[in-house]
């Protein structure tokens, strides 16, 4: 049975109950009782023991009230029943014959209170406060479930929760070290460019004083008659050469050679030397070659590669004992992010490693191993330039150096070149012998301007030129040269022979201005260095028109017969021509 209050009637309390009663009179008492207190409510009345517990298993009310005497059961029983069921749900006892004792042990059974139905005035307090308690039962048994399902959970999230702060700490970790790292390639990168702009200068002016030794060598070989004579200047000559040899290994490093790359198979280089490295590592040491098939062409100066090569083919040998193993590999890679600063850019490379099995190398000594003039070799056993002309030449041809080692178990050396876009290309066949006399290729005696700022390397150049046959005009600076051009005499220069490292103005500032008045005028370049660019910029072939100091007679007869002779062709009429 349902009870609506009027409309108007505020804070009015809706209560589902379950209603063990056997009295009709009984239970109208109670219903009257409820109304008078405002509730709005439900009742589904039973009276039997089957009826009690289908209606409490369904667990649909808010209340039970029981009345403790029935025909069937007694109210305890159903109490026990209730607590079993539906033990959410509150219970009062509703009862006429309720002693105290009885009373004592219904509450101590799990009732919530109890009113006798003489004092059912009573009745909407006691609902009331049995529904309120019930409430605040049901909220904390959802907090202490809250508080057990945190407790289980807790130590699963603070394992997560240290998961997520040790990975922040890793990777946090991981950016230190890889600034760290970066800080010390960009610090080991600046101090070789230092060393390297320090170097390229110091073998500039090695490179006019052995000019100047080696010229005047070879004048005083040409009229020494005297054996003992001739000895002591090819003793000279000998050690004069030997520094022209550290030089260049010094202009290596420095990236300040000249290179002339072209495409070429390192398979067939590395297989056209195995007679030579063999004959250099000896009879104990053996040569193993791993060669990939189908290696991309490399970009690369034929002839610098091999002494590379060969380099480090004897830096192997007097790292291994007896009985060691050379190896020798070529692959096709694509690199990634470099780890140091001799690596390349990422990039496709042709590969070219040289391994030993030797002593290998330490933490300290591999942070040191490109630095000019560091090595662990006895005294006058190594110049300490080996490994440093390796990373200058690999540097300068585009490419990068990579050094693998373990000390007691061996090295490997990784030179990294850049792939070349064209095919290599076939032997060209060599033109004849030149001439031993300029007039083979010029009319009379060809009229040269030579320019340098260092007076006793010009006297050098100008007196082989003189040998040669030339006609020798000289200048002391670029601006001399110009003023030169312009006299009355310039029309008559068939050849500006230029140093490219000069104050004031450069060779190739120089030659661009000499090229504005004189278009067709050839020039060679004589340097101690060549900034290739700039060379490139102010000169029509690089090959043909630049000689390195210290430089032989025979060199410069060839350069400026080659220079000459090109010039002679571009300005002869084309067959086709009016």
């Amino acid at each position: 049975m349902t009870e609506r209050l009027p409309e108007g009637v505020e804070d009015a309390q809706f209560v589902r109950i379950l209603l063990l009663e056997d009295s009709d009179l009984d239970a109208e008492l109670a219903e009257a009782h409820l109304r008078r207190a405002g509730f709005r409510y439900e009742i589904e009345r039973v009276m039997t023991q089957a009826d009690f517990e289908v209606a409490a298993r369904a667990g649909c009310h808010d209340l039970i009230l029981a009345d403790f005497r029935l025909p069937t059961f007694d109210g305890l029983r159903a109490l026990e029943l209730a607590r079993e069921l539906c033990p959410e749900i509150p219970f009062v006892f509703l009862s006429g014959m309720l002693g105290e004792d009885i009373a004592v042990e219904a509450l101590k059974g799990g009732a919530t209170d109890y009113v006798t139905k003489q004092r059912l005035d009573r009745l909407p307090a006691v609902i009331l406060r049995a529904l309120a308690e019930a409430r605040t039962v049901a909220e904390r048994r959802r907090v202490e479930q809250a508080l057990r399902d945190l407790n289980e959970t807790l130590e699963e999230r603070v394992a997560e929760r240290t998961r997520e702060l040790g990975a922040a700490n890793a990777e946090l970790q991981r950016q230190i070290e890889e600034r760290e790292r970066v800080e010390l390639v960009l610090r080991k990168s600046q101090r070789l460019e230092a060393i390297g702009q320090l170097t390229s200068g110091v073998a500039h002016d090695f490179n006019n004083l052995l000019t100047v030794i080696l010229g005047n060598i070879a004048f005083l070989e040409r009229n020494a008659s005297d054996p003992a004579v001739q000895r002591r200047l090819g003793l000279m000559r000998s050690a004069a050469e030997r520094g022209a040899t550290l030089t260049a290994q010094l202009l290596a490093f420095s990236r300040r050679q000249k290179l002339e790359p072209k495409p070429i198979d390192l398979n067939e280089t590395v297989a056209s030397m195995r007679d030579l490295l063999q004959s250099s590592m000896g009879g104990s040491i053996r040569i193993h070659t791993a060669l990939q098939e189908g290696l991309w062409p490399a970009l690369v100066d034929p002839t610098q590669i091999e002494l590379v090569i060969l380099n480090l083919a004897i830096n192997a040998r007097d790292a291994m004992e007896v009985g060691g193993t050379l190896s020798v590999e070529t692959a096709n890679v694509q690199l990634g992010s470099p780890r140091t600063s001799e690596e390349p850019p990422p990039g496709d490379y042709v590969m070219i490693a040289v391994t030993d099995t030797g002593t290998g190398m330490s933490e300290e000594v591999l942070a040191r191993a490109f630095e000019p003039f560091f090595t662990t070799k006895d005294i006058g056993k190594g110049s300490g330039l080996g490994l440093a002309q390796v990373y200058g030449f690999a540097s300068q041809s585009g490419g990068g150096v990579r050094i693998d080692t373990r000390v007691g178990e061996g090295t490997s050396v990784q030179i990294f070149l850049p792939k070349a876009v064209q095919a290599v290309a076939g032997a060209r066949p060599l033109g004849g012998a030149s001439a031993s006399v300029l007039g083979d290729c010029v009319d009379g005696r060809p009229r040269v301007l030579v320019v340098d700022d260092d007076r006793d390397v010009r006297e050098i150049t100008a007196g082989l030129l003189s040998g040669l046959g030339c006609q020798v005009v000289e200048a002391g600076s670029g601006r001399a040269a110009l003023a030169a051009l312009d006299d009355d005499h310039g029309r008559s220069i068939e050849l500006l022979v230029l140093d490219f490292a000069m104050p004031g103005m450069n060779g190739a500032e120089a030659a661009r201005e000499a090229k504005r008045r004189r278009p067709d005028l050839p020039i060679l370049f004589v340097t101690g260095f060549a900034d290739m660019a700039g060379l490139l910029a102010a000169s029509d072939a690089v090959e043909e028109a630049v000689v390195q100091k210290p430089f032989r007679r025979e060199e410069l007869e060839k350069k400026v017969r080659a220079v000459l002779r090109r010039s002679n062709q571009a300005l002869q009429p084309s067959a086709s021509a009016p």
